[in-house]
């Protein structure tokens, strides 16, 4: 049981009657979580060569987002905040060691939304520890057990652990596709959290990640795009082609690595185009579910959300294959949101949103309250032109785990406004960075200890106490410890 979320859903908060009836009823709403998704992958985003055409055309007939972060860039963490709308300093899913009882606890919105009459199917990747029992809040239930894998992935099916025959991306969409299928005489969420794009590996309890055994490692795309992308040049931002520089906590010296340079082993142009033509199987899924929806004539009285955990560094600052810093590559998102009634086709925003923000969108939309405490703002105000005064900063935190050496003792708690970027270290005195977005997109010149630092710092040290003040964290919390 979830004791915060149940008993904070209010008496009226419920969302409508359980049967559809003849009238459009509450919406639907599904959520598509791609998995390492960087904000400029995506054609509409204008890389010089993926072919994302679903994605592309719900953007053309949804809003498109253009300055959404991860609150923690790394996947477990990344995930709880997505569906509770809390920062991981109080939900507590801080890293991803396995942190199987603690997510079981989670208030998710889908708990509020099964209590108001909505079928609901969590499917794909949980990833909050390895364990793959169902969680509060899901009538239906298809987990795969941590990382899960690229083919034939093992699933929990509730409750019933079975072996699925094909590709990962493939198989959870057709899940996804029945469900909906099965549930259309009442409103329905699926939150479908895809493999993609991961490499196929199998995660330790301690959030180490080994080879599969059996299986090929890497990044896999289905059998039908493999090589798809095989004689493209892989577009390269300026940042990783220059020297690190002036970046104190990342330029460490750590025994058994190798000093940060471009030629440190930035992420190979392999990798890249193979994750690439694994996202050419989530846009089909995402082609497949709209056909879906149109079908049973609930496309737009759907709302239908695409998002990421967090972005993937392909070589930035020195950095291969990895999220969890600060910097834009890691921390900055897709996010497109389609429902007609609402969101406005073709609309674009500069307003700063997280991730958190969906989890009061949905319940907004859908008509539901409920008291539990979360700290994003719903995106409706936004979505319907009726937002006033927005915020104009956003937290962004990160919690040390012992996975990767470069990025041990490396927790920070940063501040990202319109133009700048506040980092400070929790645990490394005197390596902050302060850049001016507007002047160095590429984050280059940290102007921590120039004039112009010495100048802009305090008020960033104030935005960014404010931004824990509000968020009710505390100095004394060890989460990274």
């Amino acid at each position: 049981m979830v004791g915060a979320a149940l008993a904070g859903l209010t008496a009226g908060g419920g969302c409508g009657p359980a049967s559809r009836g003849g009238e459009a009823g509450p919406p639907n709403v599904v959520v598509i979580l791609v998995d390492d998704l960087r904000w400029d992958d995506i054609g509409v985003a204008g890389h010089p060569f993926v072919e994302t055409p679903a994605i592309d055309r719900m953007a053309a007939e949804g809003a498109r987002f253009l300055n959404a972060f991860a609150t923690t860039p790394l996947c477990s963490p990344s995930r709880a905040a997505i569906l509770t709308g809390q920062y991981v300093h109080m939900n507590g899913i801080i890293d991803n060691t396995a942190r199987d009882s603690a997510s079981h606890r989670l208030a998710t919105f889908a708990v509020p939304l099964e209590l108001a009459g909505y079928a609901t199917a969590f499917i794909g990747k949980w990833h909050m520890g390895n364990d793959d029992t169902r969680r509060p809040g899901w009538t239906h239930w298809v987990a795969m057990k941590g990382q899960g894998e690229a083919i034939n992935p093992r699933l929990n099916v509730d409750g019933e652990r079975l072996e699925a025959t094909g590709y990962v991306t493939d198989v959870l969409t057709d899940y996804a596709v029945n469900f909906m299928r099965r549930s259309k005489e009442q409103p329905f969420l699926v939150f479908l959290a895809h493999k993609a794009l991961h490499p196929n590996v199998l995660q330790r309890d301690d959030g180490s990640v080994v080879a599969l055994q059996g299986q090929s490692g890497g990044f896999i795309p289905a059998e039908r795009h493999r090589g798809h992308y095989a004689s493209a040049v892989v577009p390269r931002r300026r940042n990783a082609t220059v020297p690190v520089t002036r970046k104190p906590a990342l330029q460490q010296r750590i025994e058994g690595l190798p000093s940060l340079s471009p030629d440190s082993g930035g992420t190979p142009d392999r990798d890249i185009r193979d994750r690439l033509e694994m996202l050419l199987g989530v846009d089909e899924s995402l082609a497949r579910i709209e056909q879906a929806l149109r079908e049973l004539g609930e496309l737009d009285n759907t709302v239908l959300i695409i998002t990421s955990d967090n972005g993937y560094f392909y070589g930035e600052h020195g950095l291969n294959e990895e999220r969890r810093l600060a910097y834009e590559e890691s921390i900055r998102l897709p996010l497109i949101i389609r429902y007609p009634p609402v969101a406005r086709a073709g609309t674009t925003y500069e307003h700063m949103v997280q991730t958190l923000d969906l989890a009061p969108t949905i319940l907004a939309l859908a008509g539901v309250t409920d008291t539990v405490m979360r700290h994003g703002r719903s995106l409706v105000p936004l979505l319907d032109g009726s937002a006033g005064a927005w915020r104009s900063s956003v937290l962004i935190e990160y919690y040390s785990d012992q996975v990767f050496p470069r990025i041990r003792n490396m927790g920070y708690q940063a501040v990202r406004t319109e133009r700048y970027k506040y980092i400070h270290y929790l645990e490394l005195p005197g390596m902050d960075e302060l850049y001016d977005l507007e002047a160095d997109p590429f984050e280059l010149d940290n102007l921590i200890g120039s004039e112009a630092g010495r100048r802009l710092l305090p008020e960033l040290q104030a935005d960014l106490a404010r931004l824990q003040r509000e968020t009710g964290y505390r100095a004394d919390f060890k989460g990274y410890r």
